[in-house]
């Protein structure tokens, strides 16, 4: 408890900690200070999409450290123009923009759509319409752009110029497209909104209303990306390629990066002082970057996350507690007949199971490189736990 005491002594109370002290992790288990070991099935918040200290992740950032660890955006890079060039050939944009964080990212995009307007057609064109239940990030910006209301709460006066529209109500989108719209932002799988997918006639409405009207489709995938939902991107699910793409948690496999991506459309939009950070690109986040990519990009790396996810799902519906599955790939919503989900996820943690909640769901974010003897042990404690 030494440790936590000093820490409590400390650091800010803002979120609500486990009494876990982390002391090192291998593949998918960490083990605290104490010797203990818990089975991860959520990764960092899915930050950790190669588990803990994957063996060529480590030897890529480590082999960077010793060479350069940051250098000022008024200068170049080999290793940040190699994730770049990486990145936007992966994913199909033109140009990307390198953040600290998903938040950040966001706030790229947010700027990047609103200029985009007001080069075009002037002053009054800068809404951008979010949906119930997004989750953005906890900045000023990404916070007046999330639809919950549990968190619009102290900080006022919030940045205004945000509308909300009903998940899957296309009536409800078109009578908010008006002509002070310049964008439209969606999470493909609202996460910290329950762990839903949006329904594929409600994303194809979206591009289809926003290519009449030269409006922006932005899509958060700083939780859905990277392979997370069995795609690289989980626009690719939908058949569909948003003007603007943001990433983060598990695009460097666990340091802090994030990315804004942006077609040919809205690619020079932001240019020289418009936009800006100084540890953005930082060139030991870029080689563990370049660590995932390679892991991802290898064969047959995402059809078996395709597999690993379809088997923890089947696992799940047989346990008669399990009222529902939700979401796509692995990133998974259980929600349970009669039990709490919170409460679930507490008593996990006692028998040595990572995992996390959204709204009244437990939620799972394995590490992609998960084994199925690893996914059995930690099912094995749910379904002790959940009878």
């Amino acid at each position: 408890m030494k440790t936590i005491e000093k820490f409590n002594e400390h650091v800010m109370p803002t979120y609500g900690r486990f009494d876990l002290v982390m002391d090192s992790g291998e593949h998918e288990v960490a083990t605290d200070e104490n010797g203990k070991k818990y089975i991860d099935f959520g990764s960092g918040i899915g930050c950790n999409c190669l588990g803990f200290c994957d063996e060529s992740w480590v030897k890529a950032v480590c082999s960077q450290v010793q060479r350069l660890q940051h250098n000022s955006n008024y200068y170049y890079t080999k290793v940040q123009a190699d994730f770049a060039d990486r990145l936007c050939t992966q994913t199909g944009y033109s140009k990307l923009f390198f953040a600290n964080s998903g938040a950040e990212a966001n706030e790229c995009a947010i700027k990047l759509a609103r200029k985009y307007s007001f080069d075009k057609y002037g002053k009054g064109r800068h809404n951008i319409i979010t949906l119930v239940n997004s989750f953005h990030g906890r900045t000023m910006g990404t916070l007046s752009a999330t639809g919950q209301d549990v968190f619009h709460n102290y900080f006022f006066p919030f940045l205004e110029g945000f509308v909300n529209v009903k998940a899957n109500d296309c009536d409800d989108l078109t009578a908010k497209l008006d002509d002070t719209v310049c964008a439209v932002m969606i999470e493909f799988v609202q996460g910290e909104g329950g762990v839903v997918a949006l329904e594929k006639r409600f994303v194809d409405k979206i591009f289809e209303e926003c290519r009449k009207r030269d409006i922006l489709v932005i899509a958060d995938e700083v939780q859905t990306g990277v392979g997370r939902t069995g795609k690289f991107l989980a626009s690719e699910n939908f058949g569909v390629h948003p003007n603007i793409t943001t990433l983060a948690k598990g695009i460097a496999g666990g340091l802090p990066m994030g990315a804004c991506l942006a077609d040919e459309s809205c690619c020079d939009v932001l240019n020289r002082s418009t936009h800006g950070s100084t540890f953005g690109g930082n060139p030991i986040c870029c080689a563990g970057g370049n660590a995932v990519l390679d892991r991802l990009q290898s064969e047959g790396f995402m059809e078996s996350v395709c597999e690993k996810a379809e088997y923890i799902r089947g696992k799940l519906s047989e346990m008669p507690e399990v009222e529902s599955v939700s979401g796509i790939g692995m990133m998974i919503g259980i929600k349970f007949k009669t039990l709490n989900a919170a409460e679930v996820c507490k008593k996990c943690f006692e028998k040595g199971l990572l995992v996390l909640t959204a709204k009244d769901k437990l939620r799972f974010l394995p590490p992609l490189t998960i084994s199925y003897s690893e996914i059995d042990d930690g099912l094995n404690i749910l379904k002790d736990i959940i009878g």
